[in-house]
């Protein structure tokens, strides 16, 4: 199979709310040798205020992101998707990829109406994280790379650290292709430094092979970080699958917990173990590679442990039942916006074939097409679009209602703690930044110049 090493440059650090301003990517064979590379560039949507703290890290210019000789965001989401179908099959690689630009890039499907926003994962695609990569190779072979430290002396795990200090010396951080080229540098000393490493390690991002190797209930190494410590290597074994969610697997720890007190034992200590601390019972993602490992000769304690659990179903239904209701939400409150309901349900067939055609139609067609879909949350998104790129299609009761809005967005209360970049907000951050020693205060004056400028025009000029 081959590989897509990606990265994002962004609005701001909400994977629901900002957007990629900057996609870049490198394909390349199994040997991990580069076949091509692509740069993709796009505008601002109009509803978003861009992080400027966001700006200041990438080097993004405020004339940029309305620069009209820059596709559109919709535009830029229709070319990316292009490449996971020229692409396939292909695993896509990033650097804390699977906690971030993923969920941005589904998001960025999600809200331009692709028919497919798990393009990362179907058509025979599939997905990895270099960090887990990074994490194993600490656990199990150190001096496979050289680890960069703090000033306190603990290891530092950032990709703009680790390689330079590992010999890679153009590495324009925070550039999207940069950031790029500098995780596939890494790949390539990991898989020619220990190829039996890197086999194991690329194993896990096929969830089949993950769950095979759970399912035989035979102790396995999971490697975890928390918090600032380093990452450390837990041994345990399969004991259940959340009724919620077939990718999520239960691994009971058995370097620490007795599974024959839980298995005796009332489903309020089950529940504990799944939600209390220490943890004896995680949750493990099966879809997001997770670092897991065979364990050559395991203990006779842990087979002994491992052996009553996969003797006692019972248990590991009572264990997916507690993982389930770990999750569970009856609390009521406002409207969840639309971007929190990108996992509200898979499009039935007809919505799917609907925006297939959304995608290739013109923008006088597509209002009608909007009005067509059965699921709510789509009509929303695709109102929304046709008014970014069309108002003049729209009746003045739906412009009426976009402006309301993006008001909303814009100026939302401080005491709701809005997950977007607000007028208020950037205001503070511009002063934050200005406070910081060597600050650019041009640079941070083109921002406050292009932020008076975007709420004194109220909205963006229209057109896709």
């Amino acid at each position: 199979m081959s590989f897509v090493f990606y990265d994002l440059e962004t609005t701001g650090v909400s994977t629901a709310f900002d957007q990629p301003l900057q996609f870049a990517a490198i394909y390349t064979n199994t040997d991990l040798k580069e076949i091509e590379r692509v740069e993709l560039r796009c505008r601002i949507a109009p509803h978003i205020i861009p992080s400027p703290y966001a700006l200041m890290v990438t080097g993004i210019k405020p004339e940029q992101l309305v620069d009209p000789d820059l596709p559109s965001f919709f535009e830029f989401t229709q070319s990316v998707m292009e490449l996971t179908k020229r692409w396939a099959p292909a695993t896509w690689i990033g650097f804390n990829s699977i906690r971030f630009d993923e969920e941005l890039l589904r998001q960025a499907f999600f809200q331009n109406l692709q028919p497919n926003i798990f393009a990362t994962q179907f058509n025979g695609n599939n997905r990895f994280d270099i960090l887990a990569a990074i994490y194993a190779v600490w656990c199990r072979n150190q001096g496979l790379l050289k680890w960069p430290t703090d000033l306190s002396g603990r290891p530092i795990y950032k990709l703009d650290r680790l390689a330079p200090e590992n010999g890679f010396n153009t590495h324009n951080a925070h550039d999207a292709l940069g950031d790029v080229e500098a995780t596939l540098y890494l790949a390539q000393i990991i898989s020619q430094g220990d190829p039996a490493l890197w086999s194991s390690i690329i194993e896990n991002r096929d969830k089949k092979k993950v769950m095979a190797k759970l399912e035989t209930f035979e102790p396995v190494e999971l490697v975890l970080r928390f918090g600032a410590g380093p990452p450390q290597t837990y041994v345990g074994c399969f004991c259940g699958t959340s009724e919620a969610s077939a990718t999520q697997a239960a691994f009971f720890d058995l370097q620490t917990g007795d599974p024959e007190t839980l298995i005796n034992g009332d489903d309020a200590a089950i529940f504990e173990a799944v939600d209390g601390s220490p943890k004896i019972i995680r949750s493990i993602a099966t879809n997001k590679a997770p670092a897991l490992f065979s364990i050559l000769k395991p203990e006779f304690e842990h087979q002994r442990k491992a052996a009553l659990i996969a003797a006692n179903p019972g248990f590991r239904e009572r264990v997916g039942r507690a993982m389930s209701a770990r999750f569970e939400d009856g609390k009521t409150g406002p409207p969840i916006p639309i971007e929190k309901q990108i996992y509200g349900g898979f499009y039935s067939k007809a919505d799917e074939a609907l925006l297939t055609e959304f995608q290739k139609a013109d923008w006088a067609r597509r209002p009608e097409i909007v009005g067509m879909l059965s699921d709510l949350r789509l009509r929303q998104l695709g109102r929304r679009l046709v008014a970014f790129y069309r108002q003049d299609l729209l009746s003045e009761l739906e412009v009426e209602q976009f402006e309301s809005f993006v008001r909303e967005r814009w100026y939302a209360s401080d005491a709701s703690a809005p997950e977007w970049t607000t007028f208020s907000s950037a205001a503070r951050a511009i002063d934050d930044l200005r406070a910081q020693p060597e600050a650019d205060q041009n640079t941070l004056d083109l921002i406050q110049a292009f932020l008076e400028r975007m709420a004194s025009k109220h909205f963006w000029p229209s057109g896709s």
